[in-house]
């Protein structure tokens, strides 16, 4: 039947009818806090390009990290930027790097928050790239045993879960049979199965200190057309040992969040990435948006689309917010 017998807007009436009827919620629950670690001590630089994002080292980390214990968010996920890099990333896996220091710290103080690890060699590379390198080109196969060996190292220190990033074509196997076989097969994988080679990357790599020093990355991460491809690739990564599967960016991106959830009963993560972010918070601090309105709707929609995880640099604000409505 349509109009006059039936009327939407019965339904839409007040705020407690709304909400009576609201099909999607946004939850603390859904939110993952990423933080960046540096060298150093007594530092808590800002990121230029992501306002309210910092670069801190370890001394200074715990006071951020209680901000997301405050706000009861689940977990964080860490990226660190090492005091020194070379070719083939040995920072990534040391057993006193910046990751593995940090993460100790923080399962000292805050034993129940969930720690997840970045797994990824691009930050610790002179040459920035995800994977190692020879005559130019970016290796995969010899490349997987030092993710593994990082990912490993991230577990010995307390990592609560691993998440590689570099998208190397085999690193979940790989990283999966080393966890494993050292007595680590409780420690869950959170595999960037469906990594875009985005523009939206750009403050991230100024976060990171990540940006290549040669040449992109579009030999390993996926071109953005492409859907069959990400299911592909969550396929894959499924196959390996993954545990769940993230989508990468978010906002342009949320048909195939749509795509993946439909194809894969894992939890899959999306990913709010720093382009996306910086977005919102420039045209915020223009006066040209409401930035709560603006985000909360942005992350509900992300649910919406079939994300059961938000990795977002919001949630510490927006677990504030839904705290206060």
């Amino acid at each position: 039947m349509y109009y006059p017998i039936t009327r939407p807007r019965r339904l839409r009436s007040s705020a407690n009818m709304r909400r009576l009827v609201r099909e999607h919620h946004l939850r603390v629950d859904d939110l993952i806090y990423p933080l960046f670690v540096t060298a150093g001590r007594d530092v808590k630089k800002p990121v230029q390009s992501m306002p309210g994002v910092y670069n801190i080292s370890l001394d200074l980390l715990l006071p951020e990290v209680e901000k997301a214990v405050q706000q009861d968010i689940p977990g964080i996920l860490l990226f660190g930027l090492p005091e020194t890099k070379d070719a083939i990333g040995s920072g990534a896996y040391d057993d006193n790097g910046i990751i593995q220091n940090a993460v100790r710290a923080v399962k000292d103080k805050y034993p129940e928050l969930l720690v997840v690890t970045d797994v990824c060699l691009c930050e610790y590379t002179d040459h920035g790239h995800c994977g190692l390198i020879r005559d130019g080109q970016v290796l995969n196969d010899a490349s997987l045993e030092l993710l593994a060996r990082t990912a490993l190292s991230h577990a010995q220190s307390g990592a609560d879960m691993v998440a590689p990033s570099d998208m190397m074509d085999g690193r979940v196997q790989a990283i999966r049979e080393a966890l494993d076989e050292h007595g680590y097969a409780g420690t869950p994988v959170m595999s960037y199965s469906v990594k875009y080679s985005s523009a939206f990357y750009g403050p991230f790599r100024e976060a990171a200190g990540s940006a290549p020093q040669f040449g992109d990355r579009k030999t390993y991460q996926m071109d953005p057309p492409n859907v069959r491809e990400a299911l592909r690739e969550a396929e894959q990564d499924i196959a390996e040992g993954a545990d769940i599967i993230i989508v990468k960016p978010a906002m342009a991106y949320m048909d195939i969040i749509a795509a993946v959830r439909e194809n894969c009963d894992l939890p899959v993560a999306a990913y709010n990435v720093s382009g996306e972010y910086a977005m919102i918070k420039a045209a915020a601090q223009m006066g040209w948006i409401d930035e709560q309105k603006v985000t909360m709707e942005m992350l509900t929609g992300l649910k919406r689309a079939g994300a059961d995880i938000i990795i977002t640099y919001h949630a510490v604000d927006a677990a504030r917010w839904l705290q206060e409505t």
